[in-house]
């Protein structure tokens, strides 16, 4: 996504008190970058060095975090890259759409995704231009949210901004989606990255409910 040029540019916070939202936001650009794109040399080096323990024991997204830790150290670029073009990149309907209007609506381009793009401009928001997917895709909405979380603009990056989107535009879906990847035979690298995504818009999901507690 980019941002209308009278906005200011992205910026992420450094104080010790926003380490919190900073992993936040970093996980939202992590699921964006997986789910565009095959990871790169530079994404699949550091999955080979990530760390796979919680600070603290058990913590709820440690186990799915490790699943996918271990599943780039298993498999090689090659393989995460044919996994992904038979996933999600088939000659005309792919083996598991990521597209929210296909799972809110049962087709693509249909009223959720016109409801999308009026929250993006009232957001100041808009598809780059080097963006092949339409607005619906995961990948451009954990963009999005990276950017409600990280942005440096307080009144467009703020908690309330980005509990009215997720609820909006990715809390009534992402599961189904995630279970889809999960199900589909030739899922491998991408099943634990569906598991570590599914853990992940729990978390956010709770987190924003408690917010009325």
């Amino acid at each position: 996504m980019s941002r209308d040029p009278a906005m200011r540019p992205m910026t992420f916070a450094a104080g010790a008190n926003d380490a919190e939202e900073l992993a936040r936001a970093e996980v939202y650009g992590l699921l964006a970058a997986l789910f565009y794109a095959p990871p790169d040399a530079a994404l699949h080096e550091q999955f080979q060095v990530a760390v796979t323990e919680a600070p603290v024991a058990g913590a709820f997204l440690e186990a799915s975090w490790g699943g996918l830790v271990a599943a780039a150290r298993r498999l090689d670029r090659a393989q995460i890259e044919r996994e992904f073009d038979t996933l999600f990149q088939g000659v005309g309907k792919p083996e598991v759409f990521l597209y929210g209007s296909f799972y809110i609506a049962g087709t693509l381009n249909e009223k959720p995704l016109v409801a999308l793009r009026h929250s993006l401009r009232e957001l100041g928001l808009a598809r780059s231009d080097g963006m092949n997917e339409t607005e619906d895709h995961i990948a451009s909405l954990c963009e999005v949210m990276r950017y409600l979380i990280a942005g440096d603009d307080a009144g467009t990056s703020n908690l309330a901004a980005q509990r009215r989107f997720f609820d909006a535009h990715l809390r009534g879906w992402v599961d189904a989606l995630c279970t889809a990847i999960e199900a589909n035979p030739d899922a491998d690298f991408y099943a634990m990255a569906a598991r570590f995504a599914r853990d992940f818009f729990a978390v956010e999901a709770q987190a924003f409910d408690l917010l009325d507690a």
